[in-house]
């Protein structure tokens, strides 16, 4: 179980700077990169964090559970509570619950949360490898 820990730690090590770098990109496709692939990444690093402390779960249901909850925080975004605002106010709390709701942020969430899912299926598989290696 150990290697299963230590390599979902250093997945969420590898998606948060890629993610935080699609919010700063500035080259070519900027907005669809800052505004619609970084939804992609949002969704794994969700998935990937929630595995981390529940890897006994189906991984399936991790990313239907991300999916769910990330659409509900979309579907937030189109209240503008005093409260909300001022958490919005700050970059993480724009990163965490988003600023202005949109349809197309939809399929985006769930490539994601695809990618999640194979993501997690892969970091399991690869430590019941680990496991049955004579070495």
């Amino acid at each position: 179980m150990k290697i299963l820990r230590d390599r979902t730690i250093l997945s969420i090590l590898i998606i948060v700077p890629l993610g935080f770098y699609s919010k700063f990109y500035k080259g070519a496709l900027a907005n669809w990169v800052n505004n619609s692939v970084s939804g992609i990444f949002y969704e794994i690093f969700w998935c990937l964090l929630i595995f981390l402390f529940l890897k006994k779960t189906k991984t399936w249901k991790i990313a239907f559970s991300v999916l769910l909850l990330t659409s509900l925080l979309e579907f937030l975004q189109l209240w503008h509570h005093p409260f909300l605002e001022s958490m919005r106010s700050f970059f993480i709390g724009r990163t965490l619950l988003g600023n202005c709701f949109s349809w197309s942020d939809f399929p985006y969430y769930v490539v994601g949360c695809a990618v999640g899912w194979l993501w997690m299926e892969w970091l399991k598989k690869q430590s019941l490898i680990h496991q049955s290696d004579p070495d």
